[in-house]
C-alpha cells in the first residue's frame, strides 16, 4: 500500500484510502498532493473506517466523490468494450493501448470480482444468450460473439452458465453493472423489462441475494448495462443530487407474497419520514408479525428504489441496514436536506 500511495497509483482508488496524522485529512492513493511522512500514514479500507476515525476528506483528490468510478486512465478501455463487446482482448492489445495487464486486471478484481480477461469472455458468452433467445442458431452465436469453434465455445459456455448452450436458450438474461455514488459502488441488475437488483457491492450476503434472485426468476447473470440499467444510473444520479424523490423504473420483486407486500408498504413510506417496523406491521393488518416484516424488509434487493432504509427502531433509531448503518444515516440526512459530506 505504501507503494503504490507515494507511487500515485490510480488502480488502488476504491481500494484504500490513506490518512495523515498530522493534518487530520485522507485521500485516495492517487491524490497529487505532496506526500508525508511515512510515520504519519494510517491506511483504511474505505472512507467510511476513516471518517469514523475523525479524519476529514481531501479537498484536492475528493476522495468521497463517488467511490468506484473508472479512473481516466481506464475510461478508454471501457469504451473500446462497449463499442466491441464481442472483441478478444490479449494482454499484447492491451498493452497496444498503453495499459499494463496487471494493472488492469487488478482493478477489474477489485471492482467486479474478476479480471478484465474473465469480465471480457462473460461479455461475450452473455451476447450469445442473448442471440440465442432471440432465435439465433448456436453455431452463428458461438462465431459471432467471437469464438473459432463451437466446441470451445460450448466449454466455455458450459463453464460460465452451467449448462449447455442448447439447455439455456430461453433462460432470462439479467445484465448486471457497476454504478458509481457518493456512498460506494452498487451492482444493478435488469433484463429488457424491469428492474431486480440494485445493492452496495459491499452488502453481507449480496451472494446470497443474488442466488435467490438467480433461482427464483431463473435468470443468467450476465456483466453488462442494458437500457434500464442505464436509465436507472441516470435517476439514482438525481437522487443523490437531491432532485428526484420517486423512481419510476419498472421493477421484479423476486420474493413471496409477504415479502411483495412489505415491499409495497416501504414503498408507500413519503420522502424524507420514517416507519417503525410495527408501524409497518400494524399498516398491513398484522401487528403481531413485527419479526416477519423486519425479515422481510431484510430480504429486499432494490435498495432505495424500495426504501427500506426508512425503517427505524420504535425508538426512532437506527437498527437494521444490510448496506451498513452509515449509509442509512446519510440516506435519511439527505432526503430530511442535510446531506453528510
Amino acid at each position: 500500500m505504501l507503494e503504490a500511495f507515494f507511487s500515485r497509483d490510480a488502480s488502488f482508488d476504491g481500494i484504500f484510502v490513506t490518512a495523515v496524522r498530522t493534518t487530520g485529512i485522507f485521500c485516495r492513493p492517487s491524490c497529487p498532493a505532496r506526500k508525508p511522512l511515512r510515520r504519519n500514514i494510517s491506511f483504511f479500507p474505505s472512507a467510511r473506517e476513516a471518517l469514523n476515525e475523525g479524519y476529514r476528506p481531501c479537498k484536492r483528490c475528493r476522495p468521497m466523490a463517488d467511490p468506484g468510478e473508472a479512473p481516466p486512465w481506464l475510461a478508454p478501455l471501457l469504451t473500446q468494450v462497449e463499442r466491441e463487446p464481442t472483441r478478444r482482448w490479449t494482454d499484447a492489445q492491451l498493452r497496444a493501448e498503453g495499459l499494463c495487464p496487471a494493472r488492469v486486471r487488478r482493478w477489474f478484481k477489485a471492482h467486479h470480482g474478476m479480471t478484465f480477461h474473465a469480465f471480457s469472455r462473460a461479455r461475450r458468452l452473455g451476447a450469445a444468450l442473448g442471440w440465442m433467445n432471440r432465435g439465433t442458431p448456436v453455431t452463428h452465436a458461438a462465431f459471432d460473439s467471437g469464438y473459432e469453434s463451437l466446441s470451445g465455445f460450448q466449454e466455455a459456455f458450459r463453464r460460465y452458465f452451467g449448462s449447455n448452450p442448447t439447455s439455456t436458450a430461453g433462460t432470462r438474461t439479467v445484465y448486471v453493472d457497476r454504478v458509481a455514488t457518493p456512498l460506494g459502488p452498487m451492482l444493478v441488475g435488469a433484463d429488457d423489462e424491469a428492474l431486480c437488483l440494485l445493492e452496495f457491492v459491499d452488502r453481507r450476503g449480496l451472494p446470497r441475494q443474488i442466488e435467490r434472485i438467480r433461482s427464483r426468476l431463473k435468470a443468467a447473470f450476465v456483466p453488462a448495462p442494458n437500457p434500464l440499467t442505464e436509465g436507472l444510473s441516470t435517476q439514482l444520479r438525481s437522487y443523490f443530487e437531491g432532485s428526484l424523490r420517486t423512481f419510476d423504473t419498472p421493477l421484479i420483486e423476486a420474493g413471496t407474497p409477504f415479502q411483495a407486500e412489505v415491499w409495497a408498504a416501504l414503498r408507500a413510506i413519503p420522502y424524507g419520514e420514517t416507519r417503525s417496523y410495527t408501524d409497518l406491521a400494524t399498516s398491513l393488518g398484522r401487528p403481531t408479525a413485527v419479526r416477519a416484516v423486519a425479515n422481510a424488509n431484510g430480504a429486499n434487493a432494490l435498495a432505495i428504489v424500495i426504501p427500506c432504509h426508512r425503517v427505524v427502531g420504535a425508538d426512532g433509531g437506527l437498527v437494521g441496514y444490510g448496506g451498513g448503518l452509515w449509509r442509512k444515516r446519510w440516506l435519511l440526512e439527505l432526503e430530511r436536506g442535510r446531506a453528510l459530506p
